[in-house]
């Protein structure tokens, strides 16, 4: 059976080659690997193995794993505690919890987990050679980055501080490099070629485009966020919320569903929302069909910033679309705007020089 989404409890995990796979997550029950893709014969037959245990059997009461004093476990539970931590929006600290016990989960050559190892001990060589492993997936070695060196910070304003240098900030980050392709028009075209209006594959793709918005937004646009022909999105970083126009694009691929969905829009083949990472998951066999396996669901995003800038958008106008605080975010975003159509608006603007009369030819 094709699936549309993932079991519950099982996310997708990027390994240190950048291959994505598929873990088994659940409180209180033994996790693991599931081989293969979700649809699987093997996929299946090991998540029920792992269903059909049950809870692990409650541990003794004296065998819980120790926490070290002043280590980065330690560290990380005093993290969660912070007000600067439960400033952070609910996705972000999902998104980051999960980074962190990654990354102290994860052992070293010695056989010690990195959790273990003492905040003091943490240095600047070390992290190095960490970042250095993820040289294939720089994007994720530079999020990690990010997060630790705001855990790294909380060690510093413990009382007494624990470090007194955050040795996560001397390091070096990796180059940001292009990141998601962004979709060209003609590769726009080309989808829409392949999936024809009334699929919930060109549903997705036009409400992407029309909001701008990432796929933890897109599956959770409801009929009643459509109202006076515009679309309402609350953009999960920032919470900022934008409204923007419906498009006569986005339009006709709701009308030309074959049945209304009551509550969301986009939705798996059982009428039920999709999870985030159940979107993605489909977006890419969405795309792969259409012979597209480079483009990605983020990049119909950085699309629509381009075609903004394209068309005159300033960046106060894009970021009222995009829902980026900075200009300077939107403008990256845009770096891909055509530059030859921009100049050639530019130059449009320019008053003709007084007086000036081209030479003739003898």
């Amino acid at each position: 059976m094709m699936m549309s989404d993932l079991p519950p409890h099982v996310y997708p995990v990027k390994d240190r080659h950048g291959k994505t796979r598929y873990r088994f997550v659940r409180k209180g029950w033994k996790g693991g690997y599931l081989p293969g893709d979700p649809g699987a014969a093997e996929f299946h037959a090991r998540y029920a193995a792992l269903v059909g245990a049950g809870p692990v059997e409650p541990a003794s009461a004296g065998s819980p794993r120790s926490i070290k004093p002043r280590s980065l476990d330690e560290l990380v539970i005093r993290y969660k505690k912070t007000v600067r931590w439960s400033k952070k929006g609910a996705r972000t600290q999902l998104v980051q919890g999960r980074i962190l016990e990654r990354f102290c989960d994860r052992v070293g050559k010695t056989g010690r987990r990195y959790g273990e190892r003492p905040v003091a001990s943490v240095t600047v060589a070390w992290l190095e050679t960490v970042f250095g492993t993820m040289a294939e997936t720089p994007a994720a070695a530079n999020e990690l980055r990010k997060v630790l060196a705001g855990l790294m910070d909380c060690a510093r304003r413990m009382s007494p501080p624990w470090i007194t240098d955050n040795p996560v900030r001397l390091t070096d980050k990796y180059d940001k490099g292009e990141g998601f392709h962004d979709w060209t028009n003609e590769e726009i075209e080309q989808y829409r070629a392949y999936h024809k209006l009334g699929s919930m594959a060109r549903l997705t793709l036009e409400l992407a485009l029309n909001t701008a918005a990432r796929r933890c937004n897109v599956n959770k646009i409801e009929r009643d966020h459509i109202k006076g022909g515009r679309v309402i999105v609350d953009h999960a970083k920032g919470n900022n919320q934008a409204s923007v126009p419906l498009l006569a694009t986005t339009r006709a691929a709701i009308d030309a569903l074959p049945a209304a969905p009551i509550r969301f829009l986009v939705t798996t083949q059982f009428g039920k929302p999709f999870t985030d990472a159940g979107l993605g998951n489909r977006m890419r066999k969405w795309c792969d069909d259409a012979g597209l396996p480079h483009c990605s669901m983020h990049g119909l995003r950085k699309a629509t910033a381009r075609r903004l800038a394209e068309g005159g958008a300033t960046d106060a106008e894009g970021q009222a679309v995009t829902g980026h605080k900075k200009a300077e975010t939107f403008a990256y975003y845009r770096a891909r705007a055509n530059r030859a159509a921009l100049a050639d608006r530019a130059f449009s603007n320019l008053e003709p020089e007084a007086g000036f009369q081209p030479q003739e030819k003898d």
